[in-house]
Parts: C-alpha cells; sequence; structure tokens
C-alpha cells in the first residue's frame, strides 16, 4: 500500500519544484537616479539579470496624471526631465511585476 503513493509524491515533489523555480525567476527591479538638477535617469530590470527593454515607464503626479508616458530603451534605461510638480515612478512589467519608486527616493547627484 505505502509504495503505490510513491508516484504520486514523486510527481508531487516536480511539481512542487517547477512552481518554486519560478515563482524565484525574476522579480521586478528598478532604480532612479539624479543625473543633474533637471534630469533623472531610471534603469530597469529583472533580479535573474534580464533586461527589460520596451518595458512601461510611466512619470506620474500624485494626482494620478500621466506626466510622462515612456518605455525603456534597447539600454533599459529612459532618461526624463525632472517635473516641476509631485510624482513617482511606475516601472510596469505585467501583473506582479511592479515597482514605484517616489520622488523622494530619488537620490541627489
Amino acid at each position: 500500500m505505502i509504495n503505490s503513493f510513491r508516484p504520486l509524491r514523486i510527481a508531487l515533489l516536480v511539481l512542487g519544484a517547477g512552481f518554486s523555480a519560478s515563482a524565484l525567476a525574476h522579480n521586478p527591479m528598478c532604480e532612479c537616479k539624479a543625473i543633474d538638477a533637471e534630469q533623472i535617469k531610471c534603469t530597469g530590470g529583472f533580479s535573474d539579470g534580464s533586461s527589460a527593454p520596451g518595458v512601461t515607464l510611466d512619470v506620474i503626479g500624485y494626482d494620478e496624471t500621466i506626466l510622462l508616458p515612456g518605455k525603456l530603451g534597447a539600454d533599459s534605461t529612459l532618461v526624463f526631465k525632472k517635473p516641476a510638480a509631485e510624482f513617482y515612478v511606475l516601472f510596469d512589467a505585467g501583473p506582479g511585476h511592479v515597482v514605484e519608486i517616489d520622488q523622494a527616493d530619488i537620490g541627489a547627484p
């Protein structure tokens, strides 16, 4: 009777390992730094080392207005002029792959 459960146990272990590996595969990452008093450079990617060209990176005002719609370039970066209004940056690579960076968290040059 105990041996009849062995194939089921092995199948569950393999299935569980597959889910845990895919869950850890790549988390979104984004960093923004001030280049100077007027420009900010954001770089996006994933924790597995993959880049993120073409991923949406929008600059959004605190009133939820999109101040600057953008996409990361071929080098997974976007440089933009610092808005006069308060803002945050939204890196959006799809459901579960979103990073928000508040203007207060963007370091000075």
